[in-house]
């Protein structure tokens, strides 16, 4: 099930790989719910599968923390995952997504957190699969803390009592309001590297791009939420006979949902917006700073050709009395040496003040 197809490295670069093997499995937690409150925890996602199958009011919180491969594999036996979402999973490395099969939703989420001692962002990543009853969270590369998310809707059972749905939503919550963070230092970083660049700080040409990568990196895990957000909301807004999503929902659950999904688009919105200034921001620093850099670079030529100018003319000069012919008349002349060396001073004394009156000494 290994995927390296060119579609997938032109997306993603060299990092679409498979999944790296691990010395030990990850953490697998299976949590069984009735009407939005937690009843008990199995021992294992077989005994979560049997448990469903003996009792429909209950839905499977399924969460998978670096999980390996035969960890996935054997989830998606139990709960009849289709075959081309796992190949995402075990592959990973994907870009955000929706996609549905059948009654089973997959959702694919880029977190991301800022290390300010770097300046560099670190993307993680998540995938939600979502069904009749159950709900499954994968992490890798953590950034998220999915157990976080649980506590918060453990204590809001009238949400979670809303089924898989709303697990996925709380989780997609919980990323976008991840980047707040982010956003925000990479903005104070931008801040720093204006003022490096107006006080022709050397090192502000390399910040600056490396704060521009960075900054596509975020774009790259934000941009496609947008898709993933209208998508969702297709999904809701679909006839409850039709609706081939996670488990049908009443009129008041889905409007509860739509709520959370609407309030998290206008979040998604607004990190899209600081992202994309972020790029023109950088783009405009680059600008200035490459014509700062110019205008020293002329301002270093001035001085260089002004001083030569002065120095010309008392070279030219003393180079007459300097040619190895016959001294001609006049050389001999008591004056001729002084008044020589007063044409110098003159001329260079001219020219100096000449090239300081316009700027360039």
């Amino acid at each position: 099930m290994h995927d390296s197809s060119p579609e997938r490295v032109m997306a993603l670069g060299h990092e679409a790989a498979r999944l790296p093997a691990r010395d030990s499995p990850g953490t697998v937690r299976a949590v069984l719910y009735r009407d939005g409150r937690r009843e008990r925890e199995a021992d294992s996602v077989e005994e979560a599968r049997r448990a469903l199958a003996r009792d429909s009011g209950l839905m499977a919180w399924i969460s998978m923390d670096e999980p390996d491969q035969e960890q996935l594999t054997d989830t998606a036996r139990h709960f009849s995952l289709p075959r081309l979402a796992l190949e995402d999973a075990i592959v990973a490395h994907q870009r955000p997504k929706v996609e549905t099969y059948g009654d089973v939703l997959f959702v694919v989420l880029r977190p991301a957190h800022y290390d300010r001692d770097r300046e560099a962002v670190r993307v993680g990543e998540l995938h939600l699969f979502g069904g009749r009853g159950f709900v499954i969270t994968i992490r890798h590369r953590g950034q998220v803390d999915v157990e976080a998310v649980r506590g918060r809707l453990e204590a809001e059972p009238r949400v979670l009592a809303h089924g898989s749905l709303a697990v996925v939503l709380a989780v997609l919550d919980r990323v976008v309001d991840a980047y707040a963070p982010v956003v925000f230092d990479i903005q104070d970083d931008i801040d720093e590297v204006e003022t490096q660049v107006l006080d022709g700080d050397p090192e502000a040409s390399r910040r600056t791009y490396r704060l521009a990568r960075q900054v596509i990196v975020l774009h790259r895990a934000v941009d496609p939420l947008d898709v993933v957000m209208t998508d969702l909301m297709a999904l809701m807004e679909r006839p409850e006979e039709a609706d081939p999503g996670p488990p049908h929902a009443s009129a008041e659950a889905r409007g509860t949902l739509h709520n959370l999904l609407r309030d998290v688009a206008d979040h998604v919105s607004a990190v899209r917006e600081h992202a994309e200034g972020f790029r023109q921001i950088l783009q405009n620093i680059m600008s200035v700073n490459s014509a700062l850099i110019d205008q020293a670079q002329n301002e270093a030529m001035k001085k260089v050709s002004s001083w030569g100018g002065i120095l010309v003319v008392p070279t030219l000069i003393a180079s007459a009395y300097g040619m190895n012919i016959p001294p001609r008349p006049g050389f001999e002349w008591m004056f001729s040496w002084p008044l020589s060396l007063l044409l110098m001073a003159l001329s260079s004394l001219s020219l100096y003040v000449v090239f300081r009156r316009n700027g360039w000494l």
